[in-house]
C-alpha cells in the first residue's frame, strides 16, 4: 500500500519539545543558569526543532556541522542539510560558559525561557565563508547577509531541550500545525502524494496556477504559509490567511487544498533556502515541493530558475522529497487564460507578468488590479488592509 514519505534522516520525527507536565519544573531550574538571549531567527529555529520540523537536528550546530553545512550541505555525519542552524553570543558571554555547561535559551524580544542547551562547542564562525556559500554574495544589502554580519562573533553548539511552543500556536490556533498533525491529516484524507506550496505572500493568479498544476498530479496541495518574521513591506500573516481562504473557497474544488502555517523566518537565501523548505516539508509528510520562479529569492541576487536547478546538484539519497518544477506563469491575453512559457506560443506583448512585488506596488499606489492579475475577492481583502495603514 502507498504510504507517506519518511521524515528526513529516515528514523522518524524527532520533536524536541518536552511534555507539558515537565515544563514548569525545567523552567524553574533554568532560572539559575546562564541566560543566552536569542534573535528572532534563533527563537524560530528552536521552535521548529521543538515541533520536529527540523528533524533530525538535535540542537544548534557545532563547528564541524556548521562548516560542513555551509560549505558542502553535509553535516559531520554525512546527513544532508542546506543552511547552518546556529546560535550566536557575544565574546563576553561566551567566556562565562564552559564546555558541558547547561544554559537557558531566552527569547531576546520577550524574555521568555524557551529551552535549555547542553553546550558542547564554542567557535568563531567565518561569516564571509558562510555568506559566500549560503547566499552566494557578501553584499550587506542582502537581508540574509545583513543578519549574519550583524550576529555576535561566537557560536554555541549543543543539544537542546525545548520548553516553550512559542507564540505561533496561540496566535494561529487553526493554522500552526505540527508535522505529526499534518501527517495524521494526510493519512485521514488518504493522501500519499502531497505537494507543498511555500508562500510569504497572498496568492495572486500566478500562485493559483502553480497550485492547480500541482493538484492535477498529486492527491492534494498543502499551502504552507511562512509565519516567522519577514522583511519590511511584506503583508502580515493574518491578512494572507484571509486572502488565501477567499481564493480557496471561491476558486478551488473541495478537498484539494489545505492551508496551514509554519513559524519559519525567511532568510531569502534563494536556492539554498528552497532546499531547507524541502526538508521541512518532507518532515511534514509532503512528497513534493512546488518550486516556481525565484523561490525564496530577493532582489536580483538569484536567477529565476536557480532554486530549481540546485536540486539537480544533490547526491542520491540526500533527500526523498521531489521538486515540482514549474516554469514562469503569466496571463496570456491571446490564449485567454493562465499559461507558462512551455505552453504559450505568444510574445511578451500578450503577456501580463504577475508578481507579489508588483501587486504590493499597485496596492500601495491605489492602482486598479485587473482580474487577470489577482482575484477580486483577494484584492478586496488586501485593499482593506492597505487602507487601514494610512
Amino acid at each position: 500500500m502507498p504510504h507517506l514519505i519518511s521524515p528526513h534522516g529516515g528514523d522518524g520525527l524527532r520533536p524536541l519539545l518536552i511534555e507539558e507536565s515537565g515544563r514548569e519544573a525545567r523552567r524553574a531550574a533554568a532560572a539559575s543558569l546562564v541566560q543566552v538571549p536569542m534573535s528572532s531567527r534563533e527563537t524560530s529555529d528552536l521552535i521548529l526543532m521543538g515541533m520536529g520540523a527540523y528533524t533530525p537536528l538535535t540542537g544548534f550546530m557545532g563547528e564541524a556541522d556548521w562548516r560542513g553545512v555551509a560549505g558542502d550541505m553535509k553535516m559531520a555525519d554525512g546527513t544532508f542539510w542546506p543552511i547552518p542552524i546556529t546560535l550566536s553570543v557575544t565574546g563576553d558571554l561566551a567566556e562565562t560558559i564552559g564546555d558541558g555547561d547547561d544554559v537557558a535559551l531566552v527569547d531576546g524580544e520577550t524574555g521568555a525561557v524557551m529551552g535549555t542547551m547542553a553546550v558542547s562547542d564554542r567557535y568563531e564562525p567565518d561569516h564571509a565563508f558562510e555568506n559566500a556559500n549560503v547566499f552566494k554574495t557578501g553584499d550587506p544589502a542582502h537581508p540574509g547577509v545583513e543578519k549574519v554580519l550583524g550576529q555576535p562573533p561566537v557560536n554555541l553548539g549543543g543539544t537542546v531541550t525545548v520548553l516553550d511552543e512559542g507564540p505561533f500556536r496561540a496566535r494561529y490556533p487553526n493554522l500552526c500545525v505540527y508535522p505529526r498533525e499534518s501527517r495524521a491529516l494526510f493519512e485521514e484524507l488518504g493522501w500519499t502524494r502531497v505537494a507543498a506550496f511555500n508562500t510569504r505572500n497572498p496568492m495572486h493568479r500566478s500562485h493559483e496556477h502553480l497550485v492547480k498544476i500541482a493538484i492535477e498530479v498529486t492527491d492534494g496541495v498543502f499551502i504552507h504559509q511562512v509565519l516567522g518574521k519577514l522583511k519590511p513591506g511584506d503583508i502580515p500573516a493574518e491578512i494572507r490567511v484571509k486572502a488565501i481562504d477567499a481564493m480557496i473557497g471561491n476558486y478551488f474544488a473541495g478537498g484539494t487544498a489545505i492551508q496551514a502555517g509554519v513559524p519559519l523566518e525567511m532568510r531569502y537565501a534563494g536556492p539554498r533556502e528552497a532546499l531547507l523548505h524541502a526538508v521541512v516539508r518532507q518532515n511534514y509528510g509532503c512528497s513534493h515541493l512546488i518550486v516556481g520562479r525565484d523561490h525564496a529569492g530577493v532582489g536580483s541576487y538569484y536567477g529565476p530558475f536557480d532554486a530549481q536547478n540546485i536540486f539537480d546538484t544533490l547526491w542520491d539519497g540526500a533527500i526523498e522529497i521531489h521538486p515540482l518544477k514549474i516554469d514562469i506563469t503569466f496571463y496570456c491575453k491571446a490564449c485567454g487564460g493562465m499559461a507558462t512559457a512551455r505552453s504559450c506560443p505568444h510574445g511578451d506583448e500578450h503577456r501580463i507578468q504577475i508578481s507579489g512585488t508588483r501587486q504590493r506596488e499597485m496596492l500601495a499606489g491605489g492602482e486598479d488590479i485587473p482580474p487577470e492579475f489577482s482575484r477580486p475577492e483577494v484584492v478586496a481583502i488586501l485593499r482593506e488592509f492597505y487602507a487601514s495603514q494610512n
